[in-house]
């Protein structure tokens, strides 16, 4: 039996299409296995937002073929789009494939180390189709991932992603219920829901994320509904509404900001300005005061003046939010904004991205204290220096207990704040009386 080694960079929606392609080896004999394992073939499905990515993507590749030297290598993925000939030069790569191509791997391998690598890479424009893909089934998971959208219409100024994965596009309320189902008869309590813009769902086919999300909550034994992320444009109030009301959702927000000043969202060209921004927070802290809400920030883009930063950060420091996703500006190629005057110098860049880094670890902490002496549903995930799992808020939670709590949803009450989370403790039967914050 062949062994097979895959390696994910980037988001959720990367996860999840590693598992989708995953299944095409299985499905043929394939065995996957652990990274520092010898395989015969290595899949690399790259991310390409930002510049570090690319280098991952480098090092990867060589460390890779230190674990199997006589691996067949394949680079996909949003990076292998939008650079193929720098993948291609890299020294062990066999075949890169392009957005269109990547979930076809067993029509383009040869299987052959050639020294000359293949390059299958149409332009992203014929990148029409929607492939389907969900973790379901692929690693010991309490967590369904689940693609419901890809693609992007949008024209940020710093962004790769359309030129790598192409318009906008998603795929049918009825065919995600099958997947959810399918979910919940694995034994999956929750299912994440993942795409480029998922707020952007069903735009083009007449549906809505808010039908998808009403929709979900219908199916039998599916616990809970978390969303990776919505952008704020798309946060609408009958939208939030019922993300606050149903006793499904997670009571989890990610909602990217990338800057706090008007003139550089402006300039981004995000279609929404502070003041939007700061009403979506508020009006779902004021109905869920124990929200968790994170944000996407990038720092440094080009034209960012100290005084336009620190607008950013009076603006996240005085906005009730968990936690914050920083980036540091990167040139993109095939960017409007690589072309915008008055570049940010990257020792600058750096320091304020450490201040914001710290101020979501503050913001962060401040947030697990505050949820002390409360107690909460807690899925469990496994078992690893004490046993682990995730608050409706996206708190981790660690316990110690006898009882092994894998795959279950259990009342914990939380103890103690962490950095990484919380301490907690499992309530026992017969003082599961006490309240429970469902979410």
């Amino acid at each position: 039996m062949q062994q097979v080694v895959f390696h994910t960079l980037g988001c959720k929606l990367n996860y999840a299409e590693t598992a989708a392609i995953a299944r095409q080896f299985t499905t043929r004999g394939f065995r996957v296995v652990n990274a520092d394992q010898v395989a015969d073939i290595v899949v690399l499905n790259t991310c390409s937002v930002t510049e570090r990515a690319d280098r991952e993507c480098r090092q990867l590749v060589r460390r890779a073929l230190r674990a199997s030297p006589k691996a067949y290598v394949i680079v996909i993925g949003c990076y292998a789009q939008l650079q193929p000939e720098d993948i291609s030069a890299i020294e062990g790569v066999d075949l890169v494939l392009g957005t269109s191509e990547k979930f076809r791997i067993f029509d383009h391998a040869d299987w052959q180390k050639s020294g000359r690598p293949r390059v299958r890479v149409a332009p992203v424009a014929e990148a029409q189709e929607f492939h389907h893909a969900s973790s379901i089934g692929f690693e010991e998971r309490t967590r369904a991932f689940l693609k419901i959208q890809d693609g992007c219409d949008y024209t940020c100024a710093f962004c790769t992603i359309p030129k790598a994965r192409g318009t906008s596009r998603s795929v049918s309320v009825d065919e995600l219920l099958a997947e959810a189902r399918r979910a919940v008869g694995q034994g999956y309590r929750e299912i994440v829901l993942t795409g480029v813009n998922v707020g952007d769902f069903g735009r083009k086919t007449g549906s809505s994320l808010l039908n998808l999300l009403r929709s979900l909550a219908t199916v039998d034994g599916l616990d809970r509904i978390r969303v990776s992320s919505v952008e704020p444009n798309l946060l609408t109030d009958e939208l939030l509404d019922f993300w606050i009301d149903s006793e499904r959702m997670c009571k989890h927000f990610h909602i990217p900001l990338q800057s706090g000043s008007d003139k550089i969202l402006q300039a981004m060209r995000r279609r929404y300005r502070r003041s939007w921004y700061e009403g979506r927070i508020s009006r779902i802290k004021s109905a869920l005061p124990d929200a968790g809400i994170g944000a996407d920030v990038i720092v440094g883009f080009p034209g960012e003046s100290n005084d336009e930063f620190e607008e950013t950060y009076s603006f996240l420091l005085d906005l009730p939010i968990t936690y914050l996703h920083v980036f540091s500006y990167s040139e993109r190629a095939n960017t409007a904004a690589v072309h915008y005057e008055h570049p940010v110098e990257p020792h600058v860049r750096s320091v304020r991205s450490e201040r914001l880094r710290m101020l979501s670890r503050r913001k962060r902490r401040l947030f697990h204290e505050s949820l002390i002496g409360s107690t909460r549903a807690v899925l469990f995930e496994q078992a690893d220096n004490g046993q682990t799992g995730l608050t409706g808020e996206y708190v981790k939670v660690t316990v110690e207990s006898s009882e092994v709590l894998s795959n279950k949803i259990v009342p914990t009450r939380l103890a103690e704040a962490t950095d990484e989370g919380c301490l907690g403790k499992v309530i026992l039967p017969e003082s599961a009386s006490m309240a429970v914050v469902e979410s």
